[in-house]
């Protein structure tokens, strides 16, 4: 079992930056890919970007050009830089592991989620 706990979240403008962090705990040796989500609220939960330990990398569409997405493996870490933002990325962002070698995976095979931190963009 594989336990996350994302940091980083909070308000900020339209057009402004932020940085999101997860760090892995647990059975990570076995762990494949790890990604971001993000729900907002009465919407059903997006993906947002994912990466293996290789560092093979997919985006969802609406962030492409915007985000970026990076893991430590040595660290057991994953991050998330999120530029020029807009209100339509607030959301609650969670982070997620994957034992799955499919690419990209479902969002029902990620295994573990954190519980999540809050994006506001006014």
């Amino acid at each position: 079992h594989v336990q996350l706990v994302e940091s980083g979240g909070g308000l900020v403008q339209a057009g402004g930056c932020l940085n999101l962090s997860c760090a892995a705990t647990g059975k990570t040796n076995v762990l494949n890919c790890m990604g971001w989500f993000r729900q907002a609220p009465g919407k059903e939960r997006e993906e947002v970007a994912f990466i293996t330990p290789l560092g093979r990398i997919h985006y969802a569409d609406s962030v492409k050009g915007r985000f970026t997405v990076a893991r430590d493996n040595s660290k057991k870490t994953m991050r998330l830089r999120m530029n020029n933002l807009s209100p339509d990325d607030t959301a609650m962002y969670y982070c997620a592991a994957s034992f799955a070698y499919t690419w990209p995976p479902k969002e029902d095979q990620f295994d573990s989620w954190g519980q999540g931190t809050q994006v506001t963009v006014s």
